[in-house]
């Protein structure tokens, strides 16, 4: 089956939720000429959250606190973990993760109470596990912005996991978090492939934007640390040494990978994904 392509998007389907009972399925030969296509449009709604440092449980996570601005992600990675996340709150773990973003406007409030706490110990919070920080929500709310506020006030140690050059706009309260230590930065690279990472992460900063991002971190005096994440073998996989070599050179301090993990209604979308990017094939891999 050819499926298509929607342009700025990772995935290519919106598969039904396994938690919900009711499905609803667009009807292939009626397009109203008058109605938006909701693929293309990202859609922002208010998380009424009451708490926003989360506990992982994980044992494939290394850490243990963290803390998600947002709910899901414009980024739209093709082989995002984080998707079935979307089931949870029955929306789909496809088109819906990335076109339907959850704003948590009260986290940098939430966030002080926390820290301000008599019980709270301190201790390393990372943003984020589940979603990036700084995607292009964050252009507009800010969230991640106020919540370093409070960290940098704190003294608090934080961590950062992003594909996006607009950190760098936070250089100033980075640098104050690492005068006292209190910050590392993990900038995910793919692929230094533009043509690759344009169909596979369609909404993050270009290969060359994150080497840049990694100069300026570093250039401040903010250690910095490159994710080869995930590694995508017969596909990224032979790309290692050049983005570890690219790295060195932009400052990085140190590097780490993570292999790619498809939990649930991940490993179909991504299969589609193939089907749809790399086709003439029963078998997509074989591509390669």
């Amino acid at each position: 089956m050819e499926l298509p392509v929607i342009r700025g998007r990772g995935a290519a389907d919106n598969p039904p939720n396994r938690f919900e009972r009711l499905v609803y399925e667009p009807d292939p030969e009626w397009v109203d000429p008058d109605e938006p296509d909701p693929w293309r449009t990202t859609q922002y709604f208010r998380d009424a959250a009451r708490t926003i440092l989360n506990r992982n449980h994980s044992p494939d996570i290394p850490f243990d606190l963290g803390l998600n601005p947002y709910r899901g992600c414009s980024h739209g990675c093709a082989y995002c973990y984080a998707r079935p996340n979307h089931e949870y709150i029955g929306l789909s773990a496809g088109l819906d993760f990335e076109s339907k973003i959850f704003v948590k406007t009260d986290a940098p409030a939430l966030l002080r109470s926390a820290l301000s706490s008599r019980r709270w110990r301190p201790e390393v919070i990372v943003m984020s596990g589940v979603t990036d920080p700084y995607q292009p929500a964050e252009r507009r709310f800010r969230i991640t912005r106020g919540c370093l506020e409070v960290l940098a006030e704190f003294r608090n140690p934080v961590g950062i996991i992003t594909k996006n050059h607009l950190i760098t706009r936070d250089i100033d309260l980075l640098s104050q978090l690492a005068q006292h230590d209190a910050v590392i930065v993990n900038v995910s690279i793919t692929s230094l492939d533009r043509t690759l990472q344009g169909v596979m992460e369609p909404r993050t900063s270009i290969p060359a934007r994150r080497l840049a991002a990694v100069e300026a971190l570093s250039r401040a005096g903010i250690p910095v640390n490159v994710m080869v994440a995930p590694v995508i073998p017969a596909l990224t996989d032979h790309e290692i040494p050049a983005i570890l070599a690219a790295a060195a050179a932009a400052g990085a301090r140190s590097a780490g990978y993570t292999p790619l993990r498809l939990p649930g209604a991940v490993a179909g979308l991504f299969q589609r994904w193939l089907e749809t990017h790399f086709p003439g094939s029963d078998d997509p891999l074989a591509y390669w």
